[in-house]
């Protein structure tokens, strides 16, 4: 037994990177409890597992003081140096305890804790692996949907679809493949716990990134996103390259790319625009598709004055508010929109 469960340890390392030698001191500590549970023992003992042969001892061990009190854990000086002289107060002498019918209840302890360990290290390996995706996509397959949380098959785990962070108007079916944003990873009692995300405005900037070459080779970079999730979002994009157009490339050959984020979010609306170290052009752009006539900044504040046609005055600002709202959050200026008729009336010219 002894033999083959050195052989299963070591399997255990090269396929599932379980460390044997994390295993082994598992396995001693386990074993220290069953001879304290099996023999009734009070002792301080020491449990020695041999890595080649695989042969388990138990020691019994005694710290060497002036006056004893407590013989099962003590041992005087004058009786340790009848076993060996050179014992010094303070050594800790071990004598082997090692009882007949040890090595049964060892392999039946042994199997449990690898057993448990093997649980506890695919775990922390899938904890490992996904606590350093935090704020990266995963793709996965709608597992069950239960108390309004939607739980999503990883392959080796599952994800929480949280309702918080369910899209507005999605309905989600079994079987259903979805791309996911992951927000958190947190350790629990059960293993690791991955909440996912499909509002986050995380997913719309690593949509494109995925589907736009020029932005994951670092040519094109997205400045800013702000979205409302299931209705409409706003991306800002800038280019290293003069020669290539970022709102060109992140739309793509006939709107292809674009089209594929569309369909991932069901329909959400996205508007691209460039982005422009000019605060003035980059608010203008932002309120994109409306055309704007001037804008006017107070840097103090970070408060913008825009005007627009009469007849794009709704259209800027948008149903209820929606586009210069999100046109607000992508610039992280406060925007302040009105028609020219409305600007000319405030400030009449004499």
């Amino acid at each position: 037994m002894n033999l083959e469960l050195i052989e299963a340890l070591n399997d255990l390392e090269k396929e599932r990177g379980i460390n044997t030698d994390v295993l082994i001191e598992a396995i001693q500590q386990a074993l220290i409890s069953a001879y304290k549970k099996n023999f009734g023992s009070l002792q301080n003992v020491r449990v020695h597992f041999d890595r080649v042969s695989g042969e388990i001892k138990v020691f019994a061990r005694k710290t060497i003081v002036e006056e004893m009190k407590d013989p099962r854990s003590e041992i005087s000086l004058a009786e340790a140096r009848r076993l060996d002289p050179r014992y010094e107060l303070d050594d800790v002498v071990e004598t082997e305890v090692t009882p007949k019918d040890f090595g049964r209840i060892a392999a039946q302890t042994a199997k449990q804790v690898v057993v448990q360990r093997i649980r506890e290290a695919e775990r922390d390996l899938i904890f490992d692996e996904f606590s350093n995706r935090e704020g990266d996509i995963v793709t996965g397959t709608v597992q069950r949907l239960e108390n309004k949380n939607v739980y999503i098959d990883l392959g080796k785990t599952e994800a929480v679809l949280s309702q918080n962070e369910q899209m507005p108007g999605e309905h989600y079916n079994i079987g259903d493949r979805l791309k996911n944003y992951i927000i958190e990873v947190k350790k629990t009692t059960k293993g690791p716990q991955i909440m996912v995300s499909r509002t986050h405005p995380g997913l719309l900037k690593r949509l494109f990134e995925l589907e736009v070459p020029e932005i994951h080779d670092g040519t094109v970079e997205i400045k800013s996103v702000a979205r409302e999730a299931g209705s409409r979002s706003k991306i800002a994009v800038y280019s290293r390259n003069e020669n290539v157009d970022p709102v060109g490339a992140c739309v793509g050959p006939k709107g292809l790319r674009v089209q594929a984020i569309v369909n991932e979010l069901k329909g959400e609306k996205i508007d691209i625009v460039k982005w422009n170290s000019d605060v003035t052009k980059f608010i203008a752009s932002s309120l994109s598709p409306a055309k704007v006539l001037s804008v006017d900044i107070n840097p103090e504040e970070k408060v913008a004055q825009v005007v627009v046609p009469d007849y794009q005055l709704s259209l800027a600002i948008g149903k209820e508010g929606q586009n210069a709202r999100l046109a607000a959050k992508l610039t992280g200026w406060k925007i302040d929109i009105k028609s020219e008729s409305q600007a000319q009336a405030a400030n009449p010219r004499e």
